[in-house]
């Protein structure tokens, strides 16, 4: 009996320290059901890592999100209604860039918020049955299973991240024959004596006769 007694105790400890450990981004999903009574704020802070973005995009600091995500009962006739789910969040983070000309990382700091509407995916399964608004073109879905907080930061963290980046205006980038940094030294490439395989080819543009 007192090994069954300290088993029980063991289980109701880590039960109590699960509760308080920080949410994982990754597996939150927020579902109507949570929304019913009152809305569900959230605030998470996203370690670098926990999101893939792309190869050239990397987080370097934590990304907080602060928010809160409403239930909106969208009625289409009376005895149909849908469950929409309005996302507004505020984030925050440090990204590195690689340059689009040398490659080199720049830091590029960002900040921004989002006021999102997402629909069930089955909602509009019938949508050619019926005329679609200029607004419904901007809402967004959600599966099943709830909707993804993490896709929804992923993707609108690469909205506002900017689409080229440099690392100065006047970068010289890389030499497309050897790859070294034009910005932190000259190579010999434009010095170097060309191949003497391609003089038998030389002057022979302009002994070619244009026929047509």
């Amino acid at each position: 009996m007192p090994d069954v007694t300290v088993w029980k105790v063991a289980c109701f400890l880590w039960l109590f320290d699960l509760r308080h450990e920080p949410a994982n981004l990754k597996i939150v999903l927020i579902t109507p059901i949570q929304l019913v009574d009152e809305p569900l704020e959230f605030n998470e802070i996203i370690a670098p890592g926990v999101l893939d973005y792309a190869a050239d995009i990397r987080q370097v600091g934590p990304l907080p999100v602060n928010g809160v995500a409403d239930l909106l009962i969208e009625h289409r006739s009376s005895n149909s209604h849908v469950n929409d789910i309005r996302l507004r969040a505020h984030y925050s983070s440090n990204f590195e860039i690689l340059c689009a000309r040398c490659v080199d990382p720049v830091a590029v700091p960002l900040e921004g918020e989002f006021d999102l509407i997402f629909r069930p995916e089955s909602a509009d399964a019938d949508a050619g049955e019926r005329s679609i608004t200029a607004d419904e073109t901007e809402i967004g879905y959600y599966q099943k299973s709830g909707l993804s907080l993490e896709d929804v930061v992923r993707e609108q963290v690469l909205l506002s991240l900017p689409s080229r980046t440099l690392c100065m205006a006047d970068c010289k980038g890389l030499c497309p024959r050897c790859g070294q940094n034009l910005n932190q030294a000259k190579c010999s490439c434009d010095e170097a004596p060309a191949d003497v395989r391609w003089n038998a080819l030389a002057g022979l543009a302009d002994k070619l006769e244009l026929k047509h």
